[in-house]
């Protein structure tokens, strides 16, 4: 996928209306259920309802987390408009224009959206209709939306509260800065956070069964609408519940193995990458992801580019240094970052539609590294370099790969791209020489070649018209 969302978007992410999303919103009663109104008192009385309940939830929650109360949390009420607000402005903090640039190009090049799609037009409608309420690290403040029945979403504040007491003793700002280019790392970490407080939402429920039934009330009463998040994009969606069902279900296993001290030693031993949050067992035997690297090739497309147009100019002997193009005509790298098992997940299944075959195909995965280049007329290249644990592991995900490619495209036709496998080295991964697949498709977005050597496998997709994608695939294998 795109890099997948940035730590303060994950954060802002409320648990009630994506968990309870999950279980409770599929009648159109709830759906369409006006906001229950309140006609008690004023927003002062209602904040000071909120700070002592605050402080309640705050008291149990610290019991059953098994963490201490380092300093009281201070909380407040926003209307649905100072929460849009608060939203663009994290966003506009934490997600530059040409970050939100290159995630909706590349989802789009993917075929993850479609091609009217606006990546943060969208962020911001969906955040909005979701949010109703959040511990911001920042402030060290708990919000709650004004619209919510109070006794019937302490399930939720007891979610939120446990980020507050994990950023008392773990420092979830740390979390805030992720060094760019490796979010599949990120959102391991953040389905640590985010599934922490999940399970502890479930225990705080336990607790008192009555709570169940008050919290359903409540979601019976309130306007609830998930028709933005429906709209997003399938890829985008899932990315942004995976914190909270998968990282719910690997911090079950921690807390099953260990009980809340494994959960809290995980705060100093992260997860790093979504395939040990989706096989546990591999982050218990610190099954370390491979670290894959590929150079920025924006050079070499813009030689080559010049190239052709020096040939079609009736210039082709004059020196390639001659021949460079203004600044507006160049390609360049919008990005580069690691998919992970779960982007590869996401990627395949978009296509095949079978989340069992994906997820066997993404399986194995050992690392990767993908680049997005833009050409000067919005031309897209996709590249991907990605290491398996196995020969078998690769072939499967090569297979997978060339079937997800002649979906993608509906108009894909088989080219003949054996001419592009040169000699290899043996892969560092086998003790044999490694044997080499090769598949190549042109379609309407440029050819797609797609090469398994060993237990790596690099994809091109979107290589330019006239650019010899043989020698560019050559110079990414022999970087």
């Amino acid at each position: 996928m795109s890099k997948q969302l940035r730590s303060r978007l994950l954060a802002l992410l409320v648990s009630m209306a994506l968990f309870s999303g999950l279980f409770f919103t599929s009648t159109s009663a709830q759906r369409t259920a006006g906001v229950q109104q309140n006609p008690v008192a004023s927003r002062s009385a209602r904040n000071s309802a909120v700070a002592a309940a605050t402080e309640a939830v705050l008291r149990e929650t610290s019991v059953i987390r098994q963490l201490s109360i380092i300093r009281p949390v201070q909380s407040g009420l926003l209307s649905r408009a100072e929460i849009e607000r608060s939203i663009i402005r994290n966003l506009d903090e934490d997600m530059s224009p040409a970050e939100a640039h290159a995630n909706e190009v590349t989802l789009k090049k993917l075929g993850l959206a479609p091609a009217d799609f606006q990546y943060r037009p969208l962020l911001i409608k969906v955040l909005t209709e979701q949010v109703a309420g959040y511990y911001d690290p920042r402030s060290r403040q708990f919000y709650l939306a004004d619209w919510i029945d109070l006794d019937g979403q302490k399930p939720i504040m007891a979610h939120e509260l446990t980020h507050a007491l994990q950023d008392q003793h773990f420092d979830l700002r740390r979390f805030e800065h992720w060094p760019k280019g490796d979010s599949d790392a990120e959102l391991a970490a953040h389905a640590l956070i985010e599934g922490d407080a999940t399970l502890l939402m479930m225990l705080y429920v336990a607790n008192n069964p009555m709570r169940a039934l008050a919290f359903l009330k409540s979601l019976g009463g309130m306007e609830i609408s998930s028709a933005e998040l429906d709209k997003a994009p399938r890829a985008l969606r899932e990315t942004l519940l995976f914190p909270y069902q998968s990282g719910y279900e690997w911090t079950r296993d921690l807390y099953k193995k260990g009980g809340w001290g494994q959960v809290s030693k995980a705060f100093n031993d992260l997860p790093q990458s979504t395939e040990q949050i989706l096989h546990p067992e591999k982050y218990f035997a610190h099954e370390a992801p491979m670290k894959v690297s590929l150079p920025d090739v924006a050079g070499l497309i813009n030689a080559a580019a010049s190239e052709i147009r020096g040939q079609r100019s009736e210039v082709s002997r004059r020196s390639r240094s001659s021949l460079q193009p203004p600044a507006s005509s160049l390609w360049k790298r919008l990005d580069y970052d690691v998919e992970g098992e779960w982007g590869f997940y996401l990627i395949l299944d978009q296509f095949l539609k079978s989340p069992s075959e994906s997820h066997r195909a993404a399986a194995g995965w050992g690392g990767d590294r993908y680049e997005v280049y833009e050409g000067p007329k919005g031309e897209v290249m996709f590249v991907s370099l990605s290491a398996w644990d196995t020969e078998n592991d690769a072939r499967e995900f090569f297979e997978a790969y060339a079937r997800r490619t002649s979906l993608r495209y509906v108009n894909a036709e088989r080219i003949d791209a054996q001419s592009s496998i040169r000699d290899r080295q043996p892969d560092q991964n086998s003790n044999t020489q490694a044997l080499s697949d090769i598949r190549g498709f042109r379609t309407s977005e440029g050819s797609v070649v797609l090469e398994r050597h060993g237990a790596r496998v690099l994809v091109v997709e979107g290589c330019p018209e006239g650019i010899d994608c043989r020698s560019l695939m050559n110079s990414l294998w022999h970087r």
